[in-house]
């Protein structure tokens, strides 16, 4: 059986057992053996090893688009120069994602602009980079989401859709002010993910002005120390980035 018969029965082998990280390098990698008198099991492994971190690589591009968090807030693009030092050293301390197996929730509180947003889906994306599921919301968009599943008799269905996402960042609590039937869904979904997922939290609006948000006070109270009770908070109490970058440029007129 002629060398050439050989790569080709190997290559189909490789198709049909769904191995195509292998598939790739084979022919460079044969060489690379041959050339540096590989033994079999450091062929074997090299080869191994490329099929493992092409499958990762391809995961985490799957769960990426599937979080839905902005592709540009991310931590290299992200100056936590600005934050306050503790801020700085509770961000630094979670990024090992152990809060998620803790099921610890992530609260940021801070006037807009202040990189509440930014912050926490970098956090994400290293949550991610790690395998783990995320997804991203708008307070908004996912209070639609459940009333909509609730008028169509689904709601139940869409909370265990949701509970297989290990995190769960939702932004801007509290930006948009909402009727009592739409937080009385977000009220249901944050009773359901209680001890059971982890939940990522940005809002403007401090506690003590969420019954501007629930529209009661016990409602409020419950919602409250749901996410407190296993719970790291961020307090960014910054002037706007925004604000910051106009007030340096107009300094270097």
């Amino acid at each position: 059986m002629k060398k050439t018969k050989i790569f080709k029965r190997i290559v189909e082998c490789l198709n049909y057992i769904r191995l195509p990280g292998i598939k790739d390098i084979l022919e460079a990698g044969i060489h690379q053996a041959e050339k540096e008198e590989m033994s079999y099991a450091a062929f074997l492994l090299h080869l191994l090893e490329h099929e493992c971190d092409v499958r990762k690589n391809r995961k985490i591009q799957r769960l990426q688009k599937a979080s839905r968090v902005p592709k540009d807030k991310r931590l290299d693009n992200f100056n936590m120069k600005r934050l306050p030092l503790k801020v700085r050293q509770k961000a630094s301390a979670i990024l090992d994602g152990t809060f998620i197996d803790r099921k610890e929730n992530i609260l940021a509180f801070g006037q807009p602009g202040a990189g509440k947003t930014h912050l926490l889906c970098a956090i994400a994306h290293e949550q991610i980079k790690k395998g783990r599921k995320v997804f991203f919301t708008t307070c908004s968009i996912l209070v639609q989401r459940l009333l909509s599943a609730r008028e169509n008799l689904q709601l139940e269905k869409e909370l265990k859709k949701l509970s297989r996402f290990e995190l769960i960042l939702i932004d801007d609590i509290g930006y948009v002010q909402q009727n009592r039937d739409e937080m009385g869904v977000l009220f249901t979904f944050l009773a359901d993910r209680y001890e059971r997922g982890s939940l990522m939290i940005s809002s403007n609006l401090p506690f003590s002005e969420w019954d501007n948000i629930f529209k009661d006070p016990m409602t409020t109270a419950a919602a409250i120390d749901r996410l407190v009770h296993h719970s790291i908070i961020f307090e960014m109490n910054l002037i706007s980035y925004r604000a910051e970058e106009a007030l340096s440029k107009k300094k270097g007129k």
